[in-house]
């Protein structure tokens, strides 16, 4: 008999996404594995039971002090892993959003002051524990969307030494919010003021006196870098994305945001994890991505944000055979924490089904990451899950404004709202 700390019943569907290959592509995007009339049960941070509510009585049992809840016919999803974040930054860009709407592209905002090293002066600036609390701030307000393990990326310092500062901040915030974060270097954001007309002198720099560090202290997973005329060349990129793979780390690429520049190729070449934005690839990137099994992590609300007249290519690259990734892209130039928001963009806009989204918010985003034990429902697994007021997994992409009404964390209730106990 299992002895449970936590148990749901009243759940109308599970989708579990526990069976099928990881990544999915094509037709396996849409398979969430879904029971109706379900149950859960959590011990010991992990899932004890998941299956029909009717066939639980017997082999589980609520352990004294335990927590019962009734989902009252809601649905239960995997927590959301948000496989793209800049969340890690001071300060705001408010200012620009004037620009923008009087047309102003992000290289005009950027010569009035703006974009990524207005961000970087804020930084800069802030103190280690303003940094920590207006960062914290935001990673809260992502647990109370359902996201359970958030990717966040460096890159608002542009100094070598800065950079590997920021790594260090991860596991801090880390234990204050109780989300399981994933930390990126992204030193390669931006060429500094400093380096003004010197990228590739940067780009060593960072070769010399960051990647050793990251990789001898095991600060960071992953080491990505913006691909971008204008930012780092696809020569600069990959000398960086070489040196990294080299001490062992595993690497991403910022590839064809703004034009086609042949980032995407660059990450099918090097045999990245994931190619992120992609707005201005085209379709024999997308072939090259699918062959090289290198997943695409594309932002609806940065499309959204940036222009009614692009959006994003999920439905284009999904029928190509790459494997789709949702994140928010959380920065100063798209806030958006809320990955159900990211869900309805993704369906409305980039033309995926629901089920698909769900599938590119949960297992394959956790797969961009590196946690190969997230995005799922299953015996055994982390019990990372959310509880959303809607009587099945399709509406979770369909509605533009449904929040969850409770978010768990290893079994533990890290957000709840309107769930009866």
């Amino acid at each position: 008999m299992i002895r449970a700390d936590l148990i749901v019943t009243g759940v109308a569907e599970a989708a579990t996404l526990v069976r099928g290959p990881v990544p999915r592509i094509r037709g396996a995007a849409s398979e969430l594995s879904r029971i109706p009339d379900a149950a859960l049960a959590v011990a010991e941070g992990r899932f004890a039971y998941v299956g029909p509510e009717r066939g639980m009585s017997r082999t589980v049992r609520l352990r004294p002090g335990g927590v019962r809840l009734d989902a009252d016919g809601g649905t239960v999803v995997p927590g959301f892993v948000d496989a793209h974040t800049h969340v890690l930054f001071a300060g705001d860009r408010a200012f620009e959003l004037e620009l923008k709407a009087r047309g102003l592209d992000y290289t005009q905002i950027a010569r009035r002051g703006g974009g990524i090293l207005s961000t970087v002066r804020a930084t800069r600036r802030a103190s280690r524990a303003e940094l920590l609390a207006q960062t914290e701030d935001r990673l809260r307000a992502m647990a109370r969307s359902g996201s359970t393990a958030v990717e966040v990326k460096t890159g608002y310092s542009l100094t070598p030494h800065g950079e590997v500062d920021l790594l260090r901040l991860i596991p801090v915030l880390a234990r204050r919010t109780g989300l399981r974060l994933v930390p990126t270097f992204l030193g390669a954001h931006a060429v500094p003021p400093e380096y003004r007309g010197r990228a590739d002198a940067y780009i060593d720099r960072l070769i010399r006196r960051s990647l050793p560090v990251i990789a001898r202290e095991h600060l960071a997973r992953f080491v990505d870098v913006f691909c971008e005329p204008g930012f780092f060349s696809v020569r600069s990129s990959e000398r960086l994305l070489r040196a990294a793979r080299s001490l062992g780390l595993e690497t991403k690429v910022h590839a064809d945001e703004f034009v086609h520049s042949g980032g995407a190729r660059l990450a099918a070449r090097r045999g990245a994890r994931s190619a992120e934005h992609l707005l201005a690839a085209h379709e024999d990137d997308y072939r090259a991505l699918a062959h090289a099994g290198v997943t695409a992590v594309v932002l609806p609300a940065t499309a959204f944000g940036s222009s009614a007249a692009r959006r994003s290519p999920a439905r284009e690259l999904l029928d190509a055979g790459v494997a789709v990734a949702l994140g928010t892209d959380c920065s100063p130039n798209s806030w958006v924490v809320s990955m159900p928001l990211v869900l309805s963009l993704a369906v409305h806009g980039g033309r995926l089904s629901p089920a698909e989204a769900l599938t590119a918010a949960t297992v394959n985003a956790a797969h961009a990451v590196g946690l190969e034990d997230a995005g799922t429902i299953g015996v055994g697994r982390t019990a990372d899950f959310s509880v959303f007021p809607v009587p099945g997994a399709d509406h979770v992409g369909y509605r533009f404004d449904v929040q969850p009404s409770v978010v768990f964390r290893q079994g533990i209730a890290i957000s709840s709202r309107t769930l009866r106990q």
